[in-house]
């Protein structure tokens, strides 16, 4: 299709009678809604659009590589053609008004809160039949409600859409951990894509390179901020959407399973007036949740304490914790380096830089420790005495991470025993038969005293670095996560596929 936009037509009302079936089955609800356009009969041999002055060209474009069609554009009132809009889908769903709910609006899609497996069945027969039918898209829009709103009612933290030779996959990760997901026909697969992107605000038309967006869904009073994450595969795109539940409980730090040995050294670190406290561990691993729960203890009254993120994952102002959060923004030039450097002018006592990724922002945050600041960070390594040598990989010199560090806490989550069938599984609805139900963390805590110091300043292998901490009384990963399983709250495999013991 060498360019499938012709010259805008002169103005005309829009009519929802005149969008045919086709152009209602291939562009997406909330897509033409929100770019404000409905198919209008032919006009010379192109399918012609009605559109807004605020329509843009790519949204036309994109519409003529959905339709495989040229088109062509003419300009109408917006309150005139939403509503037009709105009466052409109704007409093509049978005018349920239900489907409302399900648009984007500026709060978020709303999904509703009824229903469960049979509902996903009767859902899966109605948007089988519609897509045969090509007579709209309700039900499949009510499938994807419902495929989000079973992945928030299982405490799933991302939802899968897997594209396989003979269909889709949609598995969900709960607890660490991804199920083996169910099977849905290949026929489902595209739309819901296509009703992913729409919701994400992205590309619809772009199916060969990958994309990100995001978008908010509400189950009541909850909001679910959703990521969304897409890849060309050999099948198809494989969609990843990681959802964050902004109503989930703030945990306290003794709630995190912190054993009180690890607990009174890591709390001594932060509640110092200066120095750095990293907390490591691979993606998934608490570190976040770790943080918030050590930044809502500290005196926010008598405190300026701010943080850099990527993303957001907990608004602590929402629960009265008077603490200013900043986002990452690669779009508009805010990384964690400068945004650091902005928050160091704020005249902060207390920051949180969600991670370190590159030796400037290792360098900031280790001179902001060092001028009289409290600085908590993350780092992606295996154990705390491999966050060391992270740092000094990145070119910071040992003597400056000796100096700054104050303690580093590494972390895992390991799955605890079902409660409800002791750990059996098998027909249980609980933990829907793995006999795991709920989470709690493995810590190995490494704290930076003389001997230690003396160590990294010296440029001393790991080993000399392991072997002075362990002298000092550090428990190590093996230790702590022994001691789980002799409590009865874990299993021997679990912390064996954890901590790859």
């Amino acid at each position: 299709m060498s360019d499938p936009i012709a010259v805008p037509a002169a103005a005309a009302a829009p009519d929802p009678a005149r969008a045919d079936a086709d152009f209602l089955a291939r562009v997406p609800r909330d897509f033409a809604r929100e770019h404000g356009l409905l198919a209008q009969g032919e006009q010379d041999g192109a399918v012609l659009l009605a559109v807004t002055a605020a329509t843009s060209a790519e949204a036309v474009w994109n519409t003529a590589v959905l339709l495989g069609r040229p088109v062509t554009t003419s300009q109408a009132d917006p309150e005139a053609l939403h509503r037009a809009i709105d009466g052409a889908y109704e007409r093509a769903s049978g005018g349920a008004p239900a489907e409302a709910k399900a648009e984007s609006e500026s709060s978020g899609h709303v999904i509703s809160e009824s229903g469960g497996d049979e509902d996903l069945d009767r859902l899966l027969a109605e948007a089988d039949k519609d897509l045969l039918s090509t007579e709209g898209k309700a039900p499949l829009v009510r499938l994807m409600d419902r495929l989000l709103f079973t992945a928030v009612h299982r405490g799933a933290s991302d939802l899968h859409l897997q594209p396989t030779a003979d269909g889709v996959i949609i598995r969900h990760r709960v607890d660490g951990v991804l199920d083996q997901g169910r099977p849905l026909p290949q026929a489902y697969f595209r739309p819901l894509v296509s009703r992913i992107k729409v919701m994400g605000r992205m590309d619809v038309a772009e199916r060969l390179v990958p994309q990100d967006g995001r978008t908010t869904v509400r189950i009541g009073e909850r909001a679910i901020d959703v990521r969304i994450s897409t890849i060309p595969t050999a099948y198809g795109e494989r969609v990843v959407l990681r959802l964050l539940d902004s109503a989930r409980q703030l945990i306290d730090l003794p709630d995190l399973g912190m054993p009180p040995s690890i607990a009174v050294g890591f709390q001594a670190a932060a509640q110092r007036s200066s120095g750095i406290v990293l907390v490591t561990g691979p993606t998934g691993s608490g570190k976040t949740t770790t943080l918030y729960a050590t930044l809502s203890q500290l005196n926010a009254v008598e405190r300026n304490i701010m943080t850099i993120e990527d993303p957001i994952e907990y608004e602590l102002s929402s629960i009265g914790i008077p603490i200013s959060q900043s986002q990452v923004n690669l779009k508009k030039g805010v990384n964690f380096a400068n945004g650091l450097r902005h928050i160091l002018r704020q005249d902060p006592d207390v920051i949180m830089v969600g991670e370190i990724r590159d030796a400037e922002t290792a360098r900031i945050a280790i001179q902001a420790s060092l001028t009289g600041h409290l600085v908590f960070t993350t780092l992606h390594t295996n154990d705390a005495i491999s966050a060391v040598s992270r740092l000094i990989d990145l070119g910071i010199e040992p003597y400056l991470v000796a100096a700054s560090i104050s303690a580093v806490l590494a972390q895992r989550l390991v799955r605890t025993r079902c409660t409800a069938c002791g750990g059996a599984g098998g027909d249980c609805t609980v933990c829907g038969g793995s006999g795991y139900k709920g989470r709690t963390g493995v810590f190995e805590l490494l704290v930076i005293d003389e001997s230690v110091r003396h160590q990294i300043s010296s440029a001393a292998p790991l080993a000399a670095i392991r072997s002075a901490a362990q002298a000092a009384g550090m428990r190590t990963f093996a230790d702590e996560g022994q001691a789980l399983i002799q409590s009865g709250r874990t299993t021997r495999a679990e912390v064996e596929r954890v901590l790859n013991l």
